[in-house]
């Protein structure tokens, strides 16, 4: 199968993007996504180097190949729901993330250069469940932020 980007397509056929999407909830998309990185758990993952640092313009469009992203943005499933890119600022779009649950799952300050698969899928279940952190760190981000 060759693949074309969709610029090229529209060179040479009429297309359109007005399909309907799969509709999946939040924590559905949230299990999808654990359940991915689940299939290899020992798998090394890139990570994305110190996300609370960056400017929010830069921060959103960070991304890394082989990062917990791709991992996403590799399923078809997702694309069709509507996982559009494997940024930072699209996976927070998409997953319904606040900063600090992604941050958890893919900022180099928590795991260095990479991050295996089964613990980025750990904090993928801990967004899910609704376990965040305590008081104090959410009483920083109401005044820092």
């Amino acid at each position: 199968m060759k693949h074309h980007a969709l610029e090229q397509l529209q060179i040479v056929a009429e297309v359109s993007q007005d399909y309907p999407r799969q509709i999946m909830s939040r924590n559905e998309r949230l299990e999808r996504w654990a359940e991915l990185l689940d299939r290899d758990p020992g798998r090394r993952l890139s990570t994305l180097h110190q996300t609370e640092y960056q400017p929010i313009r830069e921060r959103a469009a960070m991304r890394n190949d082989g990062s917990p992203i791709s991992v996403a943005f590799e399923d078809p499933v997702f694309r069709a729901a509507g996982l559009e890119n494997d940024s930072y600022c699209e996976a927070q779009r998409f997953f319904e993330l606040t900063d600090h649950q992604l941050h958890r799952v893919i900022c180099y300050c928590h795991f260095g250069e990479t991050v295996n698969a089964a613990t980025a899928a750990y904090h993928i279940r801990k967004a899910l469940t609704g376990k965040q952190r305590g008081v104090f760190a959410r009483l920083h981000e109401m005044f820092a932020g």
